[in-house]
């Protein structure tokens, strides 16, 4: 499961409920906030102090954007520079996950905060994210590293039931599940996630199961099905602006079909938390990413995420910037500001980590217990 961490300054999670949930729901604020008042903080996720991070970048020198034409990469910033742990809980996971032939996002998309998801880290909470049918993509994002190919190996009929008994062996109560794209398959593999979550809601119903799925080509009937299975939280990535799509996703991924995604999915359940990220860092202005966040906004999401791109290998896109804290803090008020139920912005944020799923499950909660 990936519940990556967030490596930036954001306020506390008490903070981030009082500025976050509209107005209307006060009486949904107070049980929440009484119900996360001993537990911890977001900064308590975070490996570095935010005095440390930002005397580093008052110290920093190094150029932050690439000027038109410039073709040397930039030097990687301080705040981006993070310890990779490891242990016994790392070794656990990883030779678990060999054993029962299971993929993750965490390995195959290079993500810079697996040691310490894997690891536990200092609160000693191992966690990694399922990548469901396979380890190779249809598609071919100039951002991914995953591999692609126009026909990958068939899917595993096991998978369901063997990723439903490593999560249940792991006795979480909140798992992440992404996948590749399959669009060899009818349904883009619909039918095939949607019996995974069935199965392990089987294996313990507590469990919050949350799915960042692909956007099926556009078909309608595969985001129901989805919708319907189950999961607790459906996420689909907007990835970038509009203006850079085309030159960063691969050209079957369109911006305005996934913002229709994630309505359809809002529309078909409207009990589902919807949720999307943003990369930043690949030349987008702040008035495209201003406009990003209005459309996710106007689709129905509640919860979005923002981080910075990292070039996974020399063959992908380079970094064009190198978004400051600050500027990512900016983003997080504007999230605030514009009335997302939930707002995650830093530079080493990603879809899921572990602070964002604590603040996620508290809020189903509470919507469980109002029911």
């Amino acid at each position: 499961m990936n519940i990556i961490k967030s490596q930036n300054t954001i306020l506390s999670t008490s903070n981030i409920i009082q500025k976050s949930l509209y107005s209307t729901q006060s009486k949904a604020v107070e049980k929440i906030r009484d119900r996360l008042a001993n537990g911890p903080s977001f900064e308590d996720f975070v490996t570095k102090s935010t005095t440390e991070i930002n005397g580093e970048w008052k110290n920093y020198d190094g150029k932050l954007r690439r000027d038109k034409g410039e073709n040397t990469r930039l030097r990687l910033p301080p705040w981006l520079k993070t310890t990779i742990p490891t242990g016994k809980n790392f070794h656990k996971i990883k030779e678990q996950l060999r054993g029962l032939k299971l993929s993750t996002v965490c390995e195959e998309a290079r993500c810079p905060n697996i040691g310490e998801c894997w690891g536990g880290g200092e609160h000693g909470t191992a966690t990694a994210t399922i990548m469901l049918m396979g380890d190779t993509c249809t598609r071919g994002c100039r951002f991914c590293s995953v591999k692609t190919s126009r026909a990958p190996p068939p899917l595993d009929v096991n998978e369901p039931v063997n990723t439903a008994e490593a999560i249940a062996s792991w006795g979480l109560n909140y798992i992440v599940l992404t996948s590749v794209d399959r669009d060899d398959i009818p349904d883009g593999g619909a039918s095939h996630i949607s019996e995974t979550v069935k199965t392990i809601k089987k294996l313990n119903n507590s469990i919050l199961v949350e799915c960042l799925v692909p956007d099926f080509g556009g078909n309608v009937d595969s985001v129901k099905l989805i919708a319907n299975c189950g999961l607790d939280v459906y996420a689909h990535n907007i990835e970038t602006v509009e203006e850079l799509t085309p030159f960063v996703r691969d050209r079957r991924a369109k911006y305005r079909q996934s913002l229709a995604m994630l309505k359809a999915a809002k529309e078909e359940n409207p009990n589902l938390i919807t949720k999307s990220s943003i990369m930043l860092g690949l030349g987008e202005s702040d008035e495209e990413v201003l406009q990003t966040l209005k459309d996710l906004k106007e689709a129905g999401v509640e919860c979005v995420t923002l981080g910075q791109y990292m070039q996974p290998t020399k063959r992908h896109l380079k970094v064009i910037e190198y978004v400051t804290p600050e500027k990512f803090k900016h983003w997080e008020d504007m999230g605030t500001e514009l009335g997302f139920l939930y707002t995650a912005s830093g530079p080493l944020v990603r879809s899921s980590y572990k602070a964002g799923e604590f603040f996620i499950t508290s809020i189903l909660k509470n919507r469980r217990s109002s029911v």
